[in-house]
This record gives structure tokens, sequence and C-alpha cells, in this order.
């Protein structure tokens, strides 16, 4: 389908809650649609429940945003600053006979509202002021504005996800476009943004299918053209139920402070719903290359925390040293209870490439490399202690004093020198081996040995066999 000379689309978030992750898959979606297109993205905080909306809500949505690098064009419109405008046009389809004065009271609604729910319905306005004079209005209600929507035929919407759908106008109710208080609601406000802003492309949710009905109406009465809609499915758990916070329903910077990587989130919400044949990892770049909302799937996506895992864990080794490095240091000083000085930083630097394989978050990756810059002496597990009986604190100080005469600190005469000592003794090589990372370590589990003795380097890693023979063989 050709697209317009200018593809215009927008995010949309509402400031009551964190950024949750179907949220972000939309600002994703449509941040794709409009650099494929080479057109603009713009983003709307849609504030106009001005008692829920928070400035920490807000802010949050900001940096979630810059975090996954989605960029937006122009300035950051607030809906609720358009609220005279909203106004304005309500009142101009009010005077155009498109819209009418509803006096209906609080307790003729919660009538309506009662027999609705006795017969298994939606509450639905009847219209009962649709066509009644205002001069009837009782004393005392102040009325609402309501859209005279078409009682009449159906309301068909070609959308670029889901195909045509439809419904039947009788479905649909006289929906409130400005409150009692002459405030707009968010229906009409949302219809009168897109068209001020050029937005040309619609494309969210499938929650928000019947707003899109009611909206395409209101279109209609202002002789406005409708942007294009796109409806996503929306996200489910891997059990195929609604996705929830016990499925990872978080807000964005949950997984942030999770230890994810923004193009870890990147990738895999990309993959959540739309896919490039059997490609699995897809770059910034490619993905606004091969974006089509052609390829957006109409079945719903499972959100797997797993997958995410793992692909988070793909792109942990392929990140650059010095990157994480950045994103490791406040984690270890908070675990070690310091900042690192110079010489703790270059060995946390070497340390890293060696455990990056081993890391699926970056909270992990701070975890393991901790023990290279921890204070001295080293907190010991219970499985480290079993390894340092008498016999092996024996060997332990017999091998320090061979390893301190090396001259060439290095993996491979490290290994030379365990390896030998452990042949000429009659030991296996694990008799040594283990005792000694217990040590170095205060673990059983690390990197290689020798790459971690090569890391901590000569003077640190005697020290901590010293440690341990004074502070257990005493």
């Amino acid at each position: 389908m050709a697209e317009p000379s200018q593809v215009v689309t927008r995010f949309a978030p509402s400031p009551t809650g964190f950024l949750h992750i179907g949220g972000v898959r939309t600002a994703l979606f449509n941040w794709l649609f409009a650099r494929h297109n080479n057109g603009r993205a713009l983003l709307r905080i849609e504030d106009t429940d001005r008692k829920r909306s928070t400035e920490e809500a807000i802010t949050a949505i900001l940096d979630g945003l810059r975090w996954m690098e989605l960029d937006w064009d122009g300035e950051v419109v607030f809906q609720s600053k358009g609220a005279a405008r909203h106004a304005e046009v309500a009142k101009g389809l009010l005077d155009r006979g498109h819209a009418y004065l509803c006096y209906a009271s609080p307790e003729e609604l919660a009538a309506m509202r009662q027999r609705a729910k006795a017969e298994g319905r939606s509450m639905r306005y009847d219209g009962r002021w649709r066509d009644r004079d205002p001069a009837d209005a009782p004393p005392g209600i102040e009325p609402v504005v309501r859209f005279k929507a078409p009682r009449e035929g159906e309301t068909v919407i070609a959308d670029r996800i889901q195909g045509d759908v439809r419904v039947a106008n009788a479905e649909l109710d006289d929906m409130i476009l400005l409150r009692s208080d002459g405030t707009p609601t968010y229906m009409l406000s949302v219809v009168v943004d897109d068209h001020d802003m050029g937005i040309t492309h619609v494309i969210r949710g499938d929650d928000h299918l019947t707003n899109s009905f009611r909206q395409t109406q209101l279109y209609g009465a202002l002789g406005w053209p409708a942007p294009e809609f796109a409806h996503m499915p929306l996200l489910h758990g891997a059990d195929g139920a609604k996705l929830s916070k016990r499925h990872g329903a978080l807000g964005v910077e949950a997984y942030r402070e999770m230890g994810f990587l923004a193009e870890a989130m990147f990738n895999y919400l990309l993959r959540l719903g739309w896919s490039h044949g059997d490609q699995e990892i897809i770059s910034r770049d490619d993905a606004v290359a091969w974006f089509t909302l052609e390829a957006v799937g109409r079945a719903a996506a499972r959100f797997d925390m797993e997958k995410l895992t793992s692909l988070n864990a793909h792109y942990i080794r392929a990140a650059d040293d010095q990157r994480l490095l950045g994103l490791v240091l406040p984690l270890v000083h908070g675990a070690i209870g310091k900042e690192l000085d110079e010489t703790g930083r270059q060995r946390l630097a070497r340390g890293l490439p060696g455990l990056k394989p081993r890391a699926s978050t970056i909270n992990e990756l701070a975890e393991m490399a901790a023990f290279y810059v921890a204070p001295r002496p080293l907190a010991l597990t219970a499985k480290a202690l079993k390894q340092l009986g008498p016999e092996a604190l024996a060997h332990l100080a017999a091998l320090a004093a061979r390893l301190g005469q090396l001259e060439d600190w290095t993996a491979q005469a490290l290994e030379e020198t365990v390896r030998g000592y452990a042949e000429e003794n009659g030991l296996k090589l694990g008799a040594v081996a283990q005792p000694l990372r217990a040590a170095l370590t205060g673990k059983t589990e690390s990197p290689g040995l020798f790459e971690v003795l090569e890391v901590l380097g000569r003077d640190e890693s005697l020290a901590r066999v010293d440690d341990v023979g004074a502070k257990v063989g005493a």
C-alpha cells in the first residue's frame, strides 16, 4: 500500500502510571513505521485526567523512551494544553447539529446502568435528550455535550493489521464530548489532536478498536479525513493468558534495573508480533529497513521472560567491554560498599571479558565480577571453606612460594606451574586447583582459574592465598 507523501505517527501514553512493556512495544512500532517511511514520529502526553496524571509518570515515560533510544520529532505535546481548542471544536459540532446538550441527571444515568446490568449488557446512553428542546431542561442540571452518532448502517475501518473491521452503528451510543464543567473528554481530544498534529497513521493496541469506530464517526461529522488505523493484538503471557505483572507486565524502568540492555529489549519487543522470515537477531538499522505493518501478525504475541533473558545474554556477549564496565561499576560499588580506585577499575576491566559469556543480565555480570575487587580478606562460602582443609592449606602455601618466583605472570605460565606442582606431588589437578580457586574467589565456581590468577595479578593473588592461610589455618 502506498503511503502518504509524509507519514506521521504518534505515541500517546497517559501519565497515570509506569510505561509498561506493552506501551513500549506500541511506541517502538510507531517509531519504526515512521523511520522506515522517512516520516515523523511524534510524542503526545494524554494528560487530560488531571487527577491521576503525575509528573513522576511523565518523567518515567520520557526516561524510558530515551533509554530505548526511541527519539521523537519536535516538542512533546501535552494534551491538556489544547483544552480550549477541543472545546471550540465541540461547540462547532453543537452549532451544526452534530452534537446536543444532554440534561440527564445522575439518577437517570444510574438507572440506565442498573437496567443494563440486569439485562446483562453494557451501559449505553439511550439518547433521551437527542432531539429534545433545551427549553425542557430541568433546573439545577449542568448539561454535557453529546455527539449525535449515526444510528443507521455501520462504521467500517480498513485496518492495516486486522483487515476490514465493522460495527453496526446501533451498537454505539452518543458519547460525551464535553463534561458538565466544560472540559473535553478523551475521545474528543484525541481526534482534534490527531487532526491538528497531521497524524496519518494511528498504530495502537486492539483494545482501542471500539474507540476507533467512535473516532471515525467523529472525523466524518467534522469533515476531516480520518487517519489510517492499525490495531496490534495485545500481549499475552507465555501461558497464553492476558499479560499481567506475574508474566512481566512491568514498567520499562524495572527491566533496566533488572539488568537488561536496551538493544535486547528493542530486539525482543520487535519480534513480539512482527517477523522477518526466521531472523531472530535484528539490528536497529535492519529493523528500520525491514519494518512494515503487513508483517505484523493478527494473533496475540506471548511475552516470555526466558526468551528475553536469553536474548539479553546474546547482547551482553556482543557489547563493548568499556560500556559494560560503565554499567557494572555502580552495581559493584554498591556490592562492596565503596568506590573503586584506579587499580580496582583496571582489574575489573580485565576480568569482564571472561565473565561476559556467563552472564544473562548486567546484574548477574556485576555479581560475578565483584570477587575481583572485593576487600580482603574475602568472605568465604561454606563450600569454599570445605576446600580449605589442613592438607589443602599446606599445598597452597607451597604452591604460593613457587608462584611467587614466576617472572612471567601469564595464564599459560601459571597453568604450567600449577599443573607441574600437582604432578610432582602425585595429585590430581583438582586437588590443588579447587582450594586455590576458593582462596582467590571465596567460592567454588568462577571463570577459568588461570585467567583469574592473571587478572588478579601477582600481589593480589598471593595476598589472598596468605589471607586464607592466616584465617582458616589459625
